[in-house]
């Protein structure tokens, strides 16, 4: 049995010849390549009709979204869990991802699959994180949605707020106490900070 390459059948196939290494169809290289692109974030990849999630993502998507959680690969080496849904309820789904605390990347289709023999051009076009988001459906308009900033000096710290939606900003520094009670009180919807001070925050 050859491994299967187009896009909308089986996302995982094994040949009986191959090793392990081949058992990675095509479709499933071009999604761990854009993958360890963003390996902090949820990717919704685009498969015809569909936002897959797959692996460690499809169990959190499934979670999250209530969604059922299947796995492709039959028992295989390859078996890998998937779960997804249909494109045209990406305003429905993104809101509870994000929510939900996700980075969530947005992998489209970057040419018409028609068109195209093999595997379609697919790319990142959109990082929403719950800081940081211009989706009417993400935000919620009853109260700010900052991100934060923080930093931490050996006498003081310092923080400030944005909110993209809004275009407001604030900025303060202080004693850690200070600061937290700032934060508390801004309740902001993501921080972020330098990885070497992360014990500090």
């Amino acid at each position: 049995m050859q491994e299967q390459k187009t896009d909308n059948a089986n996302l995982i196939t094994r040949s009986s010849m191959a090793g392990p290494a081949a058992m990675e169809t095509p479709l499933m290289k071009q999604y761990n390549a854009i993958k360890a692109k963003y390996p902090g974030a949820l990717l919704l990849f685009r498969v015809g009709d569909f936002y897959e999630t797959f692996g460690e993502d499809a169990i959190r998507a499934a979670k999250v979204l209530d969604i059922t959680l299947t796995k492709r690969g039959n028992g295989s080496a390859s078996e890998i869990e998937l779960a997804g849904f249909p494109h045209h309820a990406l305003d429905t789904y993104l809101p509870k991802l994000v929510r939900a605390g996700n980075r969530v990347a947005i992998c489209d289709q970057l040419e018409d699959p028609r068109s195209v023999k093999g595997i379609v051009k697919r790319g990142v076009t959109e990082l929403v994180t719950p800081g940081v988001s211009y989706n009417d459906n993400v935000l919620e308009r009853k109260r700010n949605n900052f991100l934060a900033a923080l930093f931490s000096g050996k006498n003081a710290q310092g923080v400030a707020f944005l909110d993209i939606s809004t275009g407001e900003f604030y900025a303060a520094q202080g004693p850690e106490n200070y600061i937290n009670k700032l934060i508390q009180s801004f309740g902001p919807a993501e921080i972020i900070y330098n990885k070497s001070q992360r014990e500090k925050v």
